[in-house]
């Protein structure tokens, strides 16, 4: 697989990052035209990453297990999605996507991929 994992041993927060999970959580989805939210050992996470790589879509991960403040943000990402389970979370275009459930659906129903040009991620 080829995918973009963001690097957590080397973030320098700013002060903008210190503060509130949520808007560290829409920062970070922003700044990329695909945005997992994952954990390392997560096999659902691990499908989702293999279904975005199969279509051709580079996506950038952020894997929460690694990060020094991923709690913090894995109950914030249980917050917004109103849910006792926090990952896979995929955000496109900046935009919230849901977790594995939601994307599969899109997938399914032919939603996905105009999503995923719209966004910038995929051009065939």
């Amino acid at each position: 697989m080829h995918y973009q994992t963001e690097s957590w041993g080397s973030y320098m927060p700013t002060r903008s990052s210190v503060g509130d999970p949520l808007e560290r959580i829409e920062r970070l989805a922003s700044e990329n035209a695909v945005v997992i939210f994952s954990m390392s050992t997560c096999c659902m996470c691990h499908a989702i990453k293999r279904l975005f790589c199969g279509m051709g879509v580079n996506p950038t991960v952020h894997e929460l297990d690694e990060d020094p403040r991923g709690k913090d943000m894995e109950k914030a990402l249980m917050r917004l999605l109103g849910s006792s389970t926090a990952v896979p979370v995929v955000f496109i275009g900046g935009k919230l996507v849901g977790a594995m459930d939601s994307v599969m659906a899109s997938h399914i129903n032919g939603t996905l991929v105009p999503l995923l040009k719209e966004a910038g991620a995929l051009w065939l």
